[in-house]
């Protein structure tokens, strides 16, 4: 083997477990070496870890949707399940509008409007296409 095989193979041998993600506990460290990057880069493009970073992303994407697929919800869903991790009631979003109104959103009987749904990912501090 020459001389630049067997250096790239001693580094290879480090990073590639970051490459190839084959159960849970290679799932697990794989988090937390990509939260490890992102404290080290944040959103730095021009930092050299950069591309490690993305390439560790689209890894664990990769195995997530495989072995921890999401299934799709509706935004309504999506708010139900916000306003049970909150604990909040219907009469907590008295920014949506009157109570028959909240309701009937809830209910499935009335769409989430576009100010609802800004109102809400405000109100979450979530992305609003959680509720599209």
């Amino acid at each position: 083997m020459s001389v630049i095989a067997e250096d790239i193979l001693t580094h290879w041998r480090i990073i590639q477990p970051l490459f190839s993600i084959r159960d849970e506990d290679e799932y697990d460290r794989a988090i937390v070496t990509l939260n490890a990057l992102i404290d080290e880069v944040g959103n730095d493009e021009q930092d050299p870890l950069y591309e490690l970073l993305d390439t560790l992303g689209t890894v664990i994407h990769a195995y997530e949707e495989k072995h921890h697929p999401i299934s799709e919800c509706s935004g309504v869903e999506v708010l139900k399940l916000l306003m049970e991790e909150h604990q909040l009631e219907s009469s907590d979003l008295s920014e949506l509008g009157p109570p028959d109104i909240v309701l009937e959103i809830l209910n499935g009987k009335r769409d989430l409007t576009v100010t609802h749904i800004h109102t809400l990912a405000e109100m979450f501090q979530v992305s609003p296409a959680v509720f599209v």
